[in-house]
């Protein structure tokens, strides 16, 4: 069977420069042609936009971003492949790469030094399965300003986030990234469409980013704090569960009360929340800390 173009070039790059890839960073390129317009697609480009891809490995994506986008900044972990990514985009002014590891580096100053004068700001990238979910809330809590992410990741992780009350999947990272953005699912990717093939399925969904949350909370930190307490551990109730967490497994009969009061039966597990029970917990349990 005939190779596609981009295959071709990517196993060249590697064997020209002499390059093994490492496990520890989980390189899988991305090589289908349709994924990649997939994504653009979802994406929504146009020469007003600057974008933030992270992750760019052998520039498969930054080279149909770079067609699309006004300005585009690649943020590489892997030293080696900068000079690679370097010398493909020496023509193309408004690509810049930048060698650095995307939980690590300043990406508020960097967005403004390369994209500030961008109308519109997104993240589109294929993200690293080890690093997925703290980069993805690192780029949702430190509220950067951005119109949406567009991202490829492991389709289980894309399936947790996308999963409503009482499923299985819906985790702590469902009701969190809810909070930020709303979500939607643009395609399932085969492992087949990687140079090397992963052994996981990977998906793509959009985030777009809300303009407010969609709840009202008096104390975010709690808010997040009860969310993550809920799904501690899956099997206790409600009750305690936020006894263990925040009282050290004291005062149980009046957090019952209080999730009486607030309309949640106290029996109840922390995975059959909605987004706007854990606001109105967080409401609450600021109440009751505030009166220790």
């Amino acid at each position: 069977m005939k190779q596609s173009p981009i295959v071709s070039r990517t196993r060249e790059l590697l064997a020209d420069h002499n390059l093994a890839l490492k496990k520890s960073l989980g390189q899988h390129f991305l090589v289908d042609e349709r994924v990649l317009e997939r994504i653009i697609d979802a994406s929504e480009l146009d020469v007003s936009t600057g974008v933030l891809e992270i992750g760019p490995g052998m520039g498969a994506l930054t080279e149909r971003l770079a067609d699309r986008a006004g300005a585009v900044l690649a943020v590489e972990i892997d030293g080696r492949l900068i000079p690679i990514l370097r010398e493909l985009f020496a023509d193309r002014p408004h690509v810049t790469v930048v060698h650095g590891d995307a939980l690590q580096v300043d990406l508020r100053e960097l967005m403004e030094r390369h994209l500030g004068s961008a109308e519109r700001r997104s993240v589109v990238a294929n993200l690293p399965y080890y690093a997925t979910s703290p980069i993805l809330m690192r780029l949702l809590e430190e509220r950067l300003p951005l119109d949406r992410i567009v991202v490829m990741i492991q389709k289980e992780v894309a399936e947790r986030i996308m999963a409503e009350p009482g499923t299985k999947e819906y985790g702590s990272i469902s009701v969190a990234v809810r909070y930020f953005a709303h979500v939607s699912w643009v395609c399932s990717v085969p492992r087949n469409c990687f140079v090397p093939r992963p052994q996981v399925d990977s998906a793509v969904i959009c985030l777009r980013i809300r303009r407010e949350p969609p709840v009202s909370v008096r104390n975010e930190d709690l808010f997040f704090r009860a969310v993550r307490a809920g799904f501690a551990q899956r099997r206790k109730t409600l009750t305690n569960a936020l006894s263990a967490a925040f009282f050290g497994g004291k005062r149980k009969e009046e957090l019952g009360g209080l999730l009486r009061e607030i309309g949640i039966d106290p029996n109840r597990r922390g995975e059959t929340l909605t987004l706007e029970e854990f606001a109105r917990l967080a409401d609450g349990l600021e109440q009751k800390l505030e009166k220790r």
